[in-house]
This record gives C-alpha cells, structure tokens and sequence, in this order.
C-alpha cells in the first residue's frame, strides 16, 4: 500500500508548495492546438455563470419546470440569452474538451510523469458528458422527456446491475418528478462540485509539471 501512496504523492507534486503561481516556462513550438485547454476553461466558466443565473428563475418541479421556461424567455430580463449562453457555451466546452484530449493523445502527453492529467482530464469529460445529459431534461418538454427515457433505458442494459442502477437514477420505474428532481440536484450541485475539484487538480499538475514539450 506504501508504494501507490509514494507514487501518487510523486505524482501529483504535493510535498513541494507552489512558487511564482502567475510564472511558468512555455517550451518552444507550441501552436493554437495549445490554446484548447484554455479555451474549454473559459467555456465552463461561462456556462457556470449562466447555469447559476438560470438557477434564480428555474423551478425544479414536475408541474412548474416548463412554465418557469416559458417565464424565463417572455419575461426576465436577458432570460433568452443567458439560456443560450448555457447552451452553446456547454457544447463548446463538449467540443473543446474532445479536442483537447485528441491532441494531447496524439502529442502523447498521456505519459509519465503526467498520469494523473490524464486520468483526471478524462474524468472530467465524462463529468462534463453527465453535465450535458442531466441538464437535457430540465426543460421539461416532450423531446427532453423522451431522450430521457431512451438514454436511461440504456443503462439497464448493464449486466446485473442495470435495472437497479435504472431505478436509482430514475427514483422509480418511469421517468418523473422524481426523475427531474434527481437530475437537478446532479446538474446543478454535485457533478458541478466534482468537476471543481478535477480542475483543481487538473491545473494543480500543469502548475507541477510544466507544458509538455510536443513531439
């Protein structure tokens, strides 16, 4: 059990405390392609700053989710267009994020001593995936309804577990209030802290160990 723990504390570069935080050595022949990270960094931040003002006119219930929509976009001020900031910053950050890690799999940045960025950037890809399917169903409308019930039909496929994960994620057998309620407290509250702490350790190993060098 020591040699993991070392391994990790190697890793992740925690006996030494940060020094210079705003300086940090750029190797030579970087191109745009390094500009991703960043770029789906400032599209999380732009879809947190929206996700939270539509936090204050959103309703998380079966009766009033679909109304409080409708209000959101005929009476509050720049409600349209905070709600498509949430939606089109969350898919750039969907694109940027796959861009991202296709060039760092390809510039093989993966490698040692860099394990855990990579472990941690593919976590938050698939946090960021969950994100993007939680908050499909929060309008609460037909197609929302439906494309929720076919992506969780698909996790009952799942050998042994499937159904009882089905009911877990549903709280029920069908997809309901409980659903939506259930997909609220995700969206809004623990994959958002999850990808919090992913960030932090994600931009924790960049400070550690440098840009990596491309090929």
């Amino acid at each position: 059990m020591i040699r993991p723990f070392e391994w990790f504390i190697e890793r992740f570069g925690l006996r030494d405390p940060h020094r210079n935080f705003l300086e940090r050595p750029v190797p030579q022949g970087l191109s745009y392609l390094y500009c991703l990270g960043g770029i789906a960094f400032t599209a999380f931040l732009l879809s947190a700053f929206s996700g939270i003002f539509l936090t204050f006119f959103y309703t998380p219930s079966e009766k009033e989710a679909f109304q409080s929509i409708v209000r959101l976009h005929n009476e509050v001020l720049f409600g349209r267009f905070m709600r498509g900031l949430h939606r089109w910053s969350a898919t750039l950050l969907i694109i940027s994020l796959l861009l991202h890690g296709l060039r760092v799999f390809i510039s093989k940045a993966y490698r040692a001593p860099r394990e855990l960025n990579w472990i941690s950037g593919v976590c938050l890809f698939i946090s960021v995936m969950v994100e993007g399917f939680t908050g499909y169903l929060l309008p609460w409308d037909q197609k929302a309804y439906w494309a929720t019930v076919v992506g969780t039909n698909i996790i009952s496929l799942i050998p042994f577990v499937g159904e009882e994960l089905l009911m877990l994620i549903r709280g029920g057998p069908d997809v309901s209030g409980a659903t939506l309620t259930r997909f609220y407290s995700l969206h809004t509250l623990c994959v958002p802290l999850l990808m919090i702490f992913l960030l932090w350790m994600h931009f924790h190993m960049i400070r550690k160990l440098g840009i990596a060098r491309p090929l």
